[in-house]
């Protein structure tokens, strides 16, 4: 039973990281194609957890070098350059904390997704 938890725990993170890259990504490059952000959402947390593991341990550096490749990886998916892929991360960043805020508030999530850092 444990492993069907995670997995949907693992699927409902990710949904609400997608949302709020499809959120970004609408508003900043738009564009508005749910699959196209949840594949976006799970390269993200796979590239952020690989850099994350070899250099996020390094003061100040490492978790900015751990940031850069997750926008990296939104300004590779989604057209506009770096400044545009900046803020699809910062509004997926704010659109995921919300839902998260209300799923906490409603008793049904933890305050956690997948695809979004730092949330």
């Amino acid at each position: 039973m444990a492993l069907i938890e995670s997995l949907v725990v693992f699927a409902v993170s990710l949904l609400v990281g997608a949302f709020g890259i499809y959120v970004g990504a609408r508003f900043i490059a738009d564009t508005e194609d749910f699959g196209y952000a949840v594949v976006t959402a799970l390269i993200g947390a796979i590239v952020w957890a690989v850099v994350g593991f070899f250099v996020g341990w390094i003061p100040f550096i490492g978790p900015l070098l751990t940031l850069l490749a997750y926008v990296w990886v939104i300004n590779r998916r989604y057209p506009g350059g770096w400044g545009r892929a900046f803020a699809i991360a910062l509004i997926a960043w704010l659109a995921a904390l919300a839902v998260l805020y209300v799923l906490a508030v409603l008793d049904i999530s933890s305050f956690e997704a997948v695809g979004v850092p730092g949330v």
